[in-house]
């Protein structure tokens, strides 16, 4: 027994080494700025569309992503809105001070019923001009919203963690609020100011429940005539909810990446959602690593309720690493514990918590393909990527950068599929 725990010690010893020995540097390219798209395309699924198996990499357009999808696939998208979640105030002394919506704390953290709280709330917020805005201080402005004039004041609930109190007079939803205050937040790396059209341009088609500060960009491609063609072919499609925060653009500033800190996200996952998972398992594609971040952050909570470790669903940054396989229940296992739970509890959804960090060395548990754009140099979603593919993940990018692809978020997209399953 002895002998037993001492070789357990030291592969978790092994790991953490090897987690802690990722060089960052490996995981960057040279991104010019050119090579960002500013804006979007014209025609959402007229973008180009790598496709990666096996080695073999071939370039086409969106529209003809159906013909490299088997039959068996089901698609899982995440259909979360971006609100207007950048507010800006002027002070009387001329100071302006931005506001960054990131999670609702009061009276609920539960960002679908966040949006429908009334008269007042509190939400942590990125702060600019934080040294302009003194704790005590109060901002204010009148809003004109769904015909009414509605006067609101901003106050530090807790001025260190950034948590910022609203209140208004009027009897409209804090959605209602924010549509008339806000505007979208266009990634930083696209350097300009949101214009109207990103109104519609910087949500996908099916977005649908609102809360995210950023679109879950993969999906932005898609349109009715590639859900049509989807349809023909007898692609099934499902849906889950990540609503996606700012940490998605913070970059890698630590020298070991497991000290990296990942922000938590709210998910929701319906039992519709796992009893599709349950008839897919093996076939199942993510439309975006948020989607695919998700997915796997399920399966370990499947884990928990199969090893009776809680009901509550909250993935821990480092929970998925170093399991050993034998100790771990197999996909189908997993799912059907979570449906298990749900259908003892009577629960339609889940509502939960992960701050999953997927970089290399991570075994996928669920989803053996990806549809996403191209990501920022080191970050990450790199990490993820390189996961994913391997080392053919230089390959991937360079070929994208050598065919004139455009990237990140109003970028184009790829098609990978998983190292494992390469033949």
């Amino acid at each position: 027994m002895e002998g037993k725990m001492e070789v357990e010690e030291n592969q978790d010893a092994l790991w953490r080494r090897e987690a802690e020995a990722i060089d960052l540097e490996s995981y960057t390219y040279d991104l010019p700025d050119d090579r960002i798209a500013k804006y979007p395309m014209e025609v959402r699924d007229q973008s180009k569309l790598m496709v990666y198996h096996g080695g073999t990499i071939s370039h086409l357009r969106f529209t003809d992503i159906t013909s490299h999808l088997p039959a068996d696939t089901l698609l899982v998208f995440n259909d979360t809105k971006v609100i207007p979640a950048r507010a800006h105030f002027r002070k009387e002394t001329g100071a302006v001070i931005e506001l960054l919506l990131l999670h609702p704390e009061l009276p609920t953290r539960v960002i679908n019923d966040a949006m429908l709280v009334k008269h007042s709330c509190v939400w942590e917020c990125m702060i600019g001009n934080k040294k302009r805005w003194k704790a005590g201080d109060t901002l204010s402005n009148v809003i004109p919203v769904n015909g009414q004039e509605v006067h609101l004041q901003v106050s530090y609930h807790d001025y260190e963690q950034n948590l910022v109190k609203l209140i208004w007079d009027a009897d409209v939803t804090f959605l209602d609020l924010v549509k008339a205050l806000g505007e979208i937040p266009l990634p930083p790396y696209l350097n300009r100011d949101t214009e109207e059209p990103d109104k519609e341009t910087y949500q996908t088609v099916y977005a649908h429940h609102d809360g995210a500060v950023a679109a879950p960009t993969a999906g932005l491609h898609f349109t009715p005539r590639v859900f049509n063609a989807l349809e023909q072919k007898g692609i099934r499609k499902s849906f889950l909810t990540l609503h996606v925060g700012a940490g998605t653009f913070q970059p890698i500033k630590v020298e070991k990446v497991t000290e990296h800190r990942m922000h938590s996200e709210q998910v929701v996952f319906t039992r519709e959602l796992i009893q599709n998972l349950l008839q897919s398992v093996g076939h199942v594609v993510p439309v975006g690593t948020t989607s695919l971040r998700s997915l796997e952050s399920l399966y370990w909570y499947g884990v928990k309720l199969f090893k009776k470790e809680t009901t509550a669903f909250n993935i821990e940054k480092l929970y998925p690493y170093p399991w050993k396989e034998a100790e771990l229940p197999s996909a189908v296992q997993s799912l059907q514990a979570i449906a298990d739970y749900m259908d003892a509890s009577e629960l339609h959804e889940i509502v939960g918590e992960t701050e999953i960090f997927i970089f290399p060395g991570y075994r996928f548990r669920l989803c053996r393909g990806i549809i996403t754009n191209y990501h920022q140099p080191g970050s990450t979603l790199i990490l993820l990527v390189a996961a994913f593919v391997g080392k053919d993940w230089k390959t991937i990018y360079s070929e994208a950068l050598a065919k004139d692809y455009r990237f990140l978020s109003y970028g184009d997209s790829s098609l990978l599929w998983l190292i494992d399953e390469a033949s």
